[in-house]
């Protein structure tokens, strides 16, 4: 049997190498196609090649990798199908979860989530469009978390995940954080109201304004999807 300590120092070696390599392949460092050796990401960290293929296999397990035995391991290319999937769920899940909070909402809930509107508006009067992209992250996760169902926001996460690294190619993120934040008001206004007609309409029109832009990185970057 293992030593626990010897568990415990893999498994940290093994999100150390995690973290870096799926920051790497979502932020596009490491573009659709690449090949990746375990042996020389374990050069690369100083470490075994166990705490290696353990990171693969849990960035296989978000669409990041493809683990082909006896070839390379890859970076997975973007799947039309795989995205219009993670937006049909999500889309389900995030409305449901806005229905259901609608129901409990009250001024509390309220002060809560317009303090994180009052930074993302800060934020975007500064020009940071990477502090909103985490804000916006957070507001979604609050909207779960007061409204009772905080275990949704893992699905919305994975969900989110699968569509993230796409986002990377899209252009004008900045001036795009002015209308999301718009409708972000908006969700918040219905949730303040509990109109949940009014706050899912907003959601479902926020999350539909990706879709264009997949379309237009799809035209522009064929070359990346499966």
């Amino acid at each position: 049997m293992p030593d626990i300590s010897d568990v415990l120092e893999r498994r940290t070696t093994t999100d150390l190498v995690f973290d870096q390599l799926r920051d790497e392949i979502v932020s596009l460092a490491l573009l659709p196609g690449a090949k990746l050796s375990e042996a020389e990401i374990a050069r690369r960290f100083g470490v075994s090649r166990q705490p290696v293929r353990d990171a693969f296999t849990r960035l296989e397990s978000l669409d990041l990798l493809v683990i082909r035995p006896q070839k390379a391991t890859k970076v997975r290319g973007f799947s039309r199908e795989r995205i219009d999937h993670a937006r049909f769920v999500r889309l389900a899940v995030e409305l449901e979860v806005i229905r259901s909070a609608c129901a409990v909402w009250d001024s509390p809930r309220q002060a809560a989530l317009q303090g994180n509107l009052d930074q993302q508006q800060r934020v975007i009067e500064t020009g940071n469009p990477e502090a909103f992209h985490a804000l916006d992250y957070e507001f979604h996760k609050l909207i779960c978390e007061l409204g009772g169902h905080p275990l949704a926001f893992d699905t919305i996460e994975e969900c989110k995940q699968r569509i993230d690294r796409l986002c990377v190619l899209s252009l004008g993120r900045a001036s795009e954080a002015a209308t999301l934040f718009a409708d972000h008001q908006e969700i918040a206004s219905g949730l303040m109201e509990r109109d949940a007609a009014r706050a899912t309409a907003a959601a479902r029109r926020h999350l539909a304004r990706l879709d264009d832009t997949i379309a237009e990185i799809h035209r522009k970057h064929a070359d990346f999807f499966d």
